[in-house]
């Protein structure tokens, strides 16, 4: 008698443990931070296909459909929300870019983070925001866009 009533206890607190340690891996999961990769621009520009390798130059292919011609004139990428490092793509020879409506763009930028240039491990995120300045074609006034991008650091 006294072996059964041992062995349902020790099952009743058994089956309470493993709930509660269920309940805490599903609220880890619910409430942990994910840095799911993410790029967003306003309304006229768009983010096609975008990586970041670890010395922290993100590969950004950009969409132009906003509702003119634009010359894009500097990129920059930096984090957290300083807007300095503002540079021309890094491309040989880069000149101001024409972008046609509806054209796409790749364009390798340096990232900085807290005043120098961005490098992380792989697998991890990087969370940030780029600036565009850009001239549209028809006006030609200049134009300054903000976008935020969170991407993962693939080789």
């Amino acid at each position: 008698m006294k072996l059964q009533s041992a062995l349902e206890y020790l099952t009743t607190y058994g089956w309470a443990i493993l709930i509660l340690a269920l309940a805490v891996v599903a609220l880890f999961e619910i409430f942990s931070p994910k840095a799911n990769p993410v790029c967003i621009f306003p309304a006229g520009f768009a983010c096609l296909n975008y990586y970041m390798a670890q010395n922290g130059m993100l590969v950004l292919n950009l969409l132009q459909s906003t509702q003119a011609p634009v010359q894009l004139t500097a990129v920059g990428c930096n984090q957290p929300e300083s807007l300095g490092n503002m540079a021309p793509p890094q491309q040989p020879g880069f000149t101001p870019t024409n972008m046609p409506i509806g054209s796409n763009y790749t364009f390798q930028i340096q990232c900085y983070s807290n005043g120098s240039s961005y490098s992380g491990q792989i697998g991890q995120a990087y969370s940030g925001y780029i600036v565009l300045n850009y001239t549209d074609e028809y006006t030609s006034l200049p134009q300054t866009v903000y976008g935020s991008v969170t991407a993962k650091i693939i080789k």
